[in-house]
């Protein structure tokens, strides 16, 4: 069961997310995942909110690690040039990591 009032957002490779408690995320490739290092930019519990200048030192956000490799859809490259006979189909898969986000503290 997830808690729509205590949320958090988080930097993970670059790129944010918003999280809470319970939900999945999934995320590019994580080489090593026994050490799973998020920057907390934004913690927020129902009114109380919290905000990084960048980022919370002392807030944390725990992960649980559900696949370590998964693939995404299929997205489909077409190159087409008209009247040479010119035709190049390329296809590409993201490898992904699915993360369960166990509790956030703060």
């Amino acid at each position: 069961m997830t808690n729509l009032d205590k949320f958090a957002v988080i930097r993970l490779q670059g790129k944010q997310y918003r999280v809470s408690e319970g939900e999945e995320i999934s995320v590019p490739l994580i080489s090593d995942t026994k050490k799973i290092v998020a920057e907390v930019l934004l913690v927020a519990d129902g009114e109380k909110v919290e905000i990084g200048t960048p980022i919370l030192e002392k807030a944390k956000v725990t992960f649980k690690v559900l696949a370590e490799l998964e693939k995404g859809e299929k997205v489909r490259v077409f190159k087409y040039k008209a009247k040479s006979r010119q035709r190049k189909l390329k296809g590409f898969r993201a490898q992904t990591t699915r993360l369960l986000v166990e509790k956030i503290s703060n």
